[in-house]
């Protein structure tokens, strides 16, 4: 979920937070969610390589603020054990055949998108029908998916991360079916400084899709867990072809 406005500093008051050990991250998408997971994760350590789709050259002030490496998209999962696919719905299609082959074994894909027909997006026949967002994007790209930070601002990625035990820190949804992949989701995300809650498979992420109570929600564990609850599966008007 992004803000309008460009995001020019990545300075917090994070205090210390928990490590996982150094990850190889691939990041499909340099926007504001991608450029400050970026940003966090190399912060912490992480070896991140980031792609968008206009190309290395286009990623030397991000590759030069933070030290991830730019490359193609169909480089950026090489060998990570992490690969987060942050690009526009309507892109997901365009993405490169085969740019999970080199992944590394058992690695998990994190979806942050949304679908937003008439914003951005388009008709998309299946997700009119129902079909939860993050299932059609892992039949798009042939592996399945872990949903996440789709509901996040760009923003709180930078400056709401809190150590593990802190009250009231901010807890994100969680959707996925292989639960090995899902818990290493839920542990990078507790290293960036929040909680999270398993929202169930994948079939269940439309509780967590743009126009349910907990899209954007800033919330607490407890927050969080009552939003999903009151989802409604009916897509609003809004969020409609």
């Amino acid at each position: 979920m992004n803000r309008q406005n460009p995001l020019l500093s990545h300075s917090s008051p994070l205090g210390k937070l928990r490590k996982v050990g150094s990850m190889k991250i691939g990041i499909i998408g340099a926007g504001n969610i991608g450029g400050n997971l970026t940003r966090r994760l190399t912060a912490l350590g992480h070896e991140v390589a980031v792609a968008n789709s206009r190309g290395p050259h286009t990623l030397t002030a991000l590759a030069e603020e933070t030290g991830a490496k730019p490359v193609p998209a169909s480089e950026a999962a090489r060998g990570a054990q992490v690969v987060v696919v942050t690009v526009p719905l309507k892109a997901v299609r365009d993405l490169p055949a085969g740019f999970l082959d080199g992944a590394a074994e058992g690695a998990a894909v994190i979806d942050t998108g949304n679908y937003y027909p008439q914003q951005r997006d388009g008709r998309i026949a299946a997700i009119e029908d129902g079909l939860p967002e993050s299932r059609w994007t892992e039949q798009q790209i042939g592996h399945p998916v872990i949903k996440a930070f789709n509901g996040t601002y760009a923003q709180d990625i930078l400056d709401r991360g809190r150590p593990q035990g802190t009250p009231g820190r901010q807890a994100l949804p969680v959707a996925g079916d292989d639960p090995r992949a899902k818990q290493a989701v839920r542990d990078l995300i507790d290293e960036l400084g929040f909680d999270t809650v398993d929202s169930g498979g994948l079939d269940e992420s439309w509780r967590q899709q743009p126009g349910t109570p907990v899209y954007g929600s800033q919330g607490d564990v407890d927050a969080i867990v009552k939003a999903l609850s009151e989802a409604s599966r009916e897509r609003t008007a809004e969020w409609r072809a």
